[in-house]
């Protein structure tokens, strides 16, 4: 086990350099350059533009600027051209505020997901599997921003249909913002109380698409495995069903699973700008969004750097849970 961590380390090491170089290149082979846009003043006078090319080691060639990039990153020298400010303390300013949104989508996403699939999966045919069905179908046709919208006139203006004679007044449930404004002083259990409740619609909505998809994956893999031999053997030996169905075709049923839990931890760099714009939710996505527009390469390339190293651990994660899972597999 020591001798397989420490080679695939080393190859995983070898392609985050690569794929250093190959971002630093495209973002810099995009047309345009950031010198030409000033965030500050747009009356930049020349002797002005070359001391901010030269302030951000825009004047040395591509790969001198290369190395120099990546020493004040890892030294956390580095400066947004947006604001001049660290970018590291940008970044994590941005990702304390995504973390609580991305453990809360997927906690719902795998909690509900799961029982939707076996349950799905265990009556074929059924009125759960039908009822499942639809509502997957329809989370995944429907567009997040719509499905944003009619939840936050729901939650705000509550149901009125006269012609039916139903009224459900709203809710008390925040809609925008990570926090109630002009509370900032209030006793931390308050703040703590209020952050969650914060977290409740985005939560929600981020989670949707990934229930919907995950539950119908979920399914067919366990009616995949549900009609190999093994498990009809497994019956015909008068095994207990939830024996059979939760420890036999679960543990077979999960493997591909391994490989999405891989790929979950990228999405705490992406995150989603559309929820994030929608909620007003300071997070990495509308971070990346309003860099690559205002060509802030340093937040750019770092996003796209961190993103790389997250997928590198990721599929790390799943290749050693592979083991754990299916014993038939070797390192």
């Amino acid at each position: 086990m020591l001798a397989y961590i420490i080679r695939t380390a080393f190859f995983k090491t070898i392609t985050l350099l690569i794929i250093s170089v190959i971002s630093f290149l495209m973002i810099h082979l995009a047309p345009g350059e950031p010198s030409q846009i000033d965030p500050l003043n747009p009356r930049f006078q020349e002797e002005d533009l070359e001391r901010y090319r030269a302030a951000f080691d825009l004047d040395k060639p591509l790969y001198q600027q290369y190395f120099l990039f990546y020493k004040k990153f890892v030294t956390g020298e580095l400066k947004s051209f947006k604001d001049n400010q660290p970018v590291f303390g940008k970044i994590m300013e941005r990702f304390m505020n995504s973390l609580p949104l991305f453990i809360v989508g997927t906690i719902l996403t795998w909690c509900l997901a799961f029982p939707m699939g076996i349950g799905a999966a265990m009556h074929r045919g059924g009125w759960f599997d039908q009822s499942t069905t639809f509502l997957s179908y329809f989370l995944i046709s429907i567009p997040g921003f719509f499905l944003a919208y009619i939840l936050i006139i729901v939650v705000v203006d509550g149901i009125n249909l006269p012609i039916l004679g139903l009224r459900i007044p709203g809710l008390e449930i925040p809609v925008l913002g990570i926090r109630t404004f002009g509370r900032e002083g209030a006793p931390i259990l308050f703040r703590f109380n209020d952050r969650i409740w914060h977290l409740v619609l985005p939560s929600l909505l981020g989670a949707a698409g990934g229930i919907a998809f995950l539950s119908r994956y979920v399914r067919g893999q366990m009616i995949e495995v549900l009609d190999s031999d093994y498990v009809r053997t497994a019956h015909s030996k008068g095994l207990n069903q939830n024996t059979v169905y939760y420890i036999h075709a679960l543990r077979n049923a999960a493997l591909p699973f391994v490989t999405m839990f891989g790929l979950l931890l990228p999405g705490l760099i992406g995150g989603s700008v559309i929820i994030e714009s929608i909620f007003a939710w300071p997070g990495m996505g509308r971070m990346a969004f309003e860099a690559v527009l205002t060509r802030d390469y340093p937040i750019t390339i770092c996003l796209n750097f961190m993103s790389a190293v997250l997928i590198v651990i990721g599929t790390f994660i799943s290749d050693i849970l592979y083991v754990i899972v299916d014993p038939r597999i070797r390192l």
